[in-house]
């Protein structure tokens, strides 16, 4: 199967993923997260132009990759949308389709994103603070960073970055920023790294990565969108339709985790009742008890993978 790329983007557990949605011809399927096209064409190809595809992206680049894939196909059961996956529901409305087959999300930044300095995400090169996937929204890196006070600053660094240091980096912004605002990223990383302690520098990642991570995690609201997408996407599969969620760090990997459990065991009674009384029942199973996670061969030829983690869910 061909993983047709050249979005400079490499989908991460390729095979895996699209093996994991169980393909059948004639089915419909929603790409949730398109980036260049390669999850996309991969389930295409499985469909053999039967059924339908839905991809979304809220990244104008990545929509007109995904287009340009489309026209070169001929694919004309290839529907490509501007939208959050968040939005899934209204999107899945206005198809007027009430279920699908399969759902496939790939969350986290894009390697085209990143390695375009003008769109702010990389801490390695320099570029403005922007860190937005919907270059329409208001909200950009350089906001947050000039404007938030410092307890959010804080609390953003903490919860999204898991950052030790979170208070100390957020005082050290608050404080030059008075002096001059922050714009760019190698600006901001630099920064990063001097209000951390000695050693902390000298870690195997760079000392500004948690903290850029969680400022693109708040610009583009992700744990909220992610969350909106494990609870509003599963009510839209059919028996025995699946729903698979690739994640890149532990706060996306957590969510996905509990969610897909609660799916399956959704009784709130407690444990020393011998019978269940909430009524609440099962929607499904957890098809992955433990993640799926890419190999050393891939890790080689694609690095992004070696922290990616992949969940399956199957309605009954």
């Amino acid at each position: 199967m061909s993983r047709d790329c050249d979005f400079a983007h490499v989908p991460v557990l390729f095979e895996e993923s699209i093996d994991a949605l169980s393909i059948r011809k004639g089915g419909t399927y929603i790409d949730c997260t398109a980036g260049g096209g390669g999850h996309s064409c991969g389930i295409l190809d499985r469909l053999e132009g039967t059924g339908m595809l839905v991809s979304l992206d809220k990244d104008d680049e990545a929509l007109n990759a995904c287009n340009a894939k489309k026209e070169a196909r001929g694919a004309d059961n290839w529907k490509i949308i501007r939208s959050d996956f968040s939005a899934i529901g209204e999107v899945l409305d206005s198809l007027k389709l009430d279920t699908v087959d399969g759902i496939l999300a790939d969350l986290g930044v894009s390697s085209r994103q990143i390695d375009k300095a003008d769109r702010g995400f990389s801490y390695a090169s320099d570029g403005p603070l922007d860190m937005r996937m919907d270059t329409s929204s208001p909200l950009t890196a350089a906001v947050v960073v000039n404007t938030y006070g410092e307890d959010t600053l804080a609390d953003i660094f903490r919860r999204y970055g898991e950052e030790r240091f979170s208070g100390r980096i957020a005082a050290g912004i608050v404080r030059d920023r008075k002096n001059e605002p922050f714009v760019s990223t190698l600006q901001l990383a630099g920064k990063i790294a001097s209000y951390m302690p000695g050693k902390a520098r000298h870690e195997d990642q760079h000392p500004a990565r948690r903290c850029f991570q969680a400022l693109r995690i708040e610009v583009n609201h992700e744990m909220d969108s992610l969350e909106k997408l494990l609870s509003d996407g599963p009510l839209r599969l059919r028996s025995g339709g699946r729903m698979a969620v690739i994640s890149f760090h532990s706060l996306e990997d957590r969510m996905v985790k509990e969610a897909f459990r609660t799916l399956e065991n959704p009784c709130t009674c407690p444990r020393d009742f011998p019978v269940c009384v909430c009524g609440k029942k099962s929607m499904g199973k957890v098809l992955t008890k433990k993640p799926v996670t890419a190999g050393a061969e891939e890790i080689k030829i694609n690095s992004r993978a070696h922290c990616c983690k992949l969940r399956v869910f199957e309605r009954i």
